[in-house]
This record gives C-alpha cells, structure tokens and sequence, in this order.
C-alpha cells in the first residue's frame, strides 16, 4: 500500500493548528507504514520528519482544483488530506480529506493572515452547508478531530462518507516527575488568540476579582488590544507575552496555578491537551468540545459569569483539589497522542484500500 499525506498546510517557522496536526500525525504514521509527503516550498521541510517527499503546488494556488493529475504519477493507493480542499479532479487513487471544525459557520471572520481575496471566499463559503457537503463527498471518507465536529456534521448531514475522529494532540512535554501538591505561583494562563468567540473579556474581569493572582495572555496582541483588555479591570494584574515562544509559554505554564480559557465556541482546544500534560489543571468553559477533552480532570463554568470562574478557582485551591486535579490531567491527556492518532487513521487507511 503506497501512502501519499499532502504536508502543503506546514508552516515555514512556526506550526499552527493544522501545520502541527500535518506534523505530529504523519511523523508517527511514518513509524507505522513507509509514507511520502506532498509539500508546496522547501522551507516546509523544516518542520516535518525526514521522509521521501515531492514538490507540487500550492494549495492556494488555481492550479489546486487539477492537483491529481500531478500526485497521480506517484501512484499512491491513498492520499491523506488534512484539509478538506485538496484538488480531486481526475484521481486514481482513494481520498481521504480532513474537516477539523465547524467553528466559522458561527463565527465568519476568518484568520487574518490570509490574503484579502481568500478572506472574501472563505466568508462566501461559511455562508451556506451546500460546498462543504460537495467537498467532502468527493472523498472515499472523511476524518475529523473530536467526536463533537463528528457529531455535528451528522446533524447537519454533511456528507454520506464514513467519517472517524482521528483526535488532534499536543506535543509531548514531560511533566514534573512525583505527584504536586500545590502550584508554584498565583497565575492564571491564557493561550489563544483575541477573536471576538474567545471571550477573553471574562478572563480579565474575573481575575480583577481575585487578588493575588495574575493573568498571563501568551499570544500576540495588538497596542490597541491590550489597551482595551486594560481598561476593562484596571486593577487586574495583566501580564501581556505578545507571542511567546514554545519555552517561554512551558515555563509559565508548568508554574501556574490553571490554564483558563472562557472561548464561547472552539474547534479543539489544544492548550487543554498541553496543560493537563504538564499537570497544570484546567479551567475552562461549559461547552461540548471541552468536556470532550476535559473529562473528569477539567473544572468549568459558565463563560458569561466572571463571579463564576472565579467560584472555579477557589474551589480548585480548597485543600487536595489542586493536587487530585492535577494527577486526573495528567491520566486524561494520554488519550490525546500523536501515536494513537496516527494508528486510528493507519486503520482507516487499510480498510478504505481494502473496499477498492
């Protein structure tokens, strides 16, 4: 079986979201069957294993649409898309295309980096069901993140493929080894960005309301951003990280008290995966995606209430909270690995080859 993952979402310096889901699983899928890599520019490689890889176009290019004839000449029994818009037309081989969440059918703005007219295409595309449903169609079956997006394209009935949850994950960070009893310091830990659905406005009101503790927001922020967030609770104690890098985001995270988050809606939430990894307890909203991932190791509250987040954090440091939240974070964040990943969709894999 000859197994082609199209790498062209990986970013050049550092991953997001789908540059580090491209990476994690094709680096431990390589472990389980020889794969070759589809990339668009070289500088990809940086962030992506050592294996047999080719050079095609881009996917934001006008050529996407026509992209098999090129991968066609590799003769792969199966591609593995972790996109849903890879190019289909004129295939010989199984497709299997990727839809990670369903979170801009809700909230339309989409990701800044992106140049103006793709911005205007994808609102165009989140304004209707009908082109993901031609989307993933296309495809002999679909993957998806978490068993809350699977849920959803069913009830939305988006495609009639088989479709299963390959998770998204964390790299691994090694926890302080022997079981903590209490955290370093009084910090509260934000990673996300500053988009209207994340709600950080909660965070910073209800740290206002807790003296002692800090707030640290690790992402990039704008002057205008953080001078609004400021101004909501002067009082708060906002440690502002404007892009913090990989080391300086664990350091804060292995000291903090919990990582926090109070996002209206999310596709996954992988800082959750992260902190419970570290045994940093976490504190996050009321919603299906989070208590997917957070079972029973994660506190939550209701995100419009600030008084109730910090409700969550007293109850969190009442005596031996702190410590059994703890040893749970780190129990629940092993169902979320890159190896276990890359086996469910190594299966996957088999079985769509199988039903030629």
């Amino acid at each position: 079986m000859k197994i082609v993952f199209d790498c062209r979402y990986t970013r050049f310096d550092r991953h997001d979201g789908i540059s580090r889901y491209t990476a994690g699983v094709v680096t431990e899928l390589a472990a389980l069957h020889p794969v070759t890599m589809l990339i668009s520019d070289h500088r990809q490689l940086d962030l992506l294993p050592t294996l047999p890889w080719q050079l095609v176009s881009a996917p934001t290019s006008i050529r996407e649409p026509f992209v098999a004839r090129t991968v066609n000449r590799l003769n792969p029994d199966v591609v593995f898309s972790p996109m849903q818009t890879m190019g289909s037309w004129g295939r010989k081989y199984k497709l299997i295309l990727t839809v990670h969440d369903l979170i801009y059918y809700r909230n339309r703005t989409p990701p800044r980096d992106l140049a103006a007219p793709i911005r205007l295409l994808w609102r165009l595309y989140h304004l209707a069901w009908w082109p993901q449903r031609m989307l993933l169609n296309r495809a002999d079956a679909v993957v998806t993140v978490s068993e809350t997006t699977k849920s959803l394209i069913a009830q939305h009935e988006l495609t009639t493929r088989p479709v299963v949850v390959v998770h998204n994950a964390a790299d691994a960070v090694a926890a302080v080894p022997g079981r903590r009893d209490a955290p370093e310091k009084a910090s509260l830990v934000y990673m996300g960005s500053f988009m209207p659905y994340k709600n950080v406005e909660t965070l910073v009101r209800a740290v206002a309301g807790l003296p002692g503790y800090e707030l640290h927001l690790m992402s990039r922020v704008s002057d205008a951003e953080r001078a609004r967030l400021s101004a909501l609770a002067p009082q708060a104690e906002l440690i502002f990280h404007n892009g913090a890098s990989d080391e300086e985001y664990v350091a804060t995270l292995r000291s903090a008290t919990a990582l926090v988050t109070a996002s209206l809606d999310e596709g996954f939430g992988i800082p959750l995966v992260e902190a419970m990894g570290l045994g940093i307890p976490v504190i996050v909203s009321d919603i299906p995606i989070f208590t997917e991932i957070g079972g029973d190791a994660a506190l939550f509250f209701d995100p419009t209430l600030p008084d109730s987040l910090i409700d969550a954090v007293q109850e969190l440091m009442r005596p031996g909270v702190w410590a059994a939240r703890s040893q749970l974070s780190i129990a629940r964040a092993q169902k979320f690995t890159w190896r276990a990943s890359a086996t469910t969709l190594f299966s996957l894999l088999k079985e769509t080859v199988r039903g030629s």
